[in-house]
């Protein structure tokens, strides 16, 4: 089924997220943190707050409609590349409204490439985050149509050592943690969904492994604060499976940027799996 061009440009919503501190904390939890980090996971702990990627979690209702505004098959579909800005801090609870864009549909040869824009404000209006989502769909390219503009190139310096270098193992269970905040794509819980989509076994939520990595960059660069964090920008270059371990690195640039990237650590050496990564930072 060829996809439907006709949204692009077209706004849909919003869309009513209401959630709680278990919610935040459920997901702190899918994203790798531990009791050693009880500002993310007790509502009692001294800072309890909200971990800046929480802001896919509302992100992950309006996607699924934007997959089925664009008639795109599940079994074809791979996260590409994901974008986040925050305008201000995310409460611990709260009633949020999405509304969502599809920007454009591109010809990538293999695959086309859909992106999705999705902006979430609290109650009283105001803009707490956007989601910048690239979606690839494969076989759905090749008819010479427009390619899309080019992306920045955020690339770890040759020969220097990282400012920041995380390791965590993901449990074997990790999908099925994190599926609980709102991604239910049988890819990451089916076997037999899983060997359709052409993996050997269920692989790791893209976001999931975002989530680690931004947790990692917070906690390492900028002590725990999560107002400090203001974008970031990735590509999900690779697959990863749950029991996998990840490396999280940051090098510092001029401005408050970091550019970064996430390997897994694999027999044969480390494998990107999250490249043409950025933090913004204050």
């Amino acid at each position: 089924m060829a996809l439907n061009r006709s949204c692009v440009g077209k706004s849909f919503g919003p869309y009513l997220f209401e959630y709680e501190d278990r919610d935040v904390i459920l997901y702190a939890l899918g994203v790798g943190a531990t009791h050693d980090e009880s500002r993310y996971v007790f509502e009692g702990a001294e800072g309890f707050c909200t971990l800046p990627t929480f802001a896919v979690v509302p992100c992950t209702q309006v996607l699924f409609e934007a997959v089925a505004v664009l008639d795109a098959d599940l079994t074809r579909l791979l996260h590409g590349e994901q974008a986040i800005r925050w305008f201000a801090p995310i409460p611990t609870s709260g009633t949020l409204n999405t509304r969502f864009e599809v920007t454009g549909v591109y010809d990538k040869g293999k695959g086309a490439l859909a992106v999705v824009r999705a902006t979430s404000a609290d109650e009283q209006g105001r803009d707490l985050f956007e989601n910048v989502v690239s979606l690839f769909i494969r076989g759905e390219g090749g008819g010479g149509g427009d390619p899309g503009p080019k992306a920045p190139r955020y690339d770890p310096p040759e020969g220097r050592e990282p400012d920041v270098r995380v390791e965590q193992r993901t449990l074997r269970r990790q999908a099925l943690l994190y599926r609980l905040s709102g991604d239910r794509n049988p890819l990451h819980a089916s076997p037999e969904f899983a060997a359709a989509a052409g993996f050997e076994r269920p692989i790791l939520h893209g976001l999931c492994t975002l989530g680690f990595a931004a947790r990692h960059f917070v906690n390492a660069a900028l002590d725990g604060d999560v107002t400090r964090l203001k974008a970031l920008t990735a590509r999900f270059s690779a697959v990863v499976y749950p029991g996998d371990t990840l490396r999280t690195e940051a090098w510092r640039d001029e401005g408050g940027r970091y550019v970064a990237r996430v390997s897994r650590l694999a027999p044969e050496g480390p494998q990107p799996v999250i490249t043409n990564f950025s933090f913004e930072t204050a």
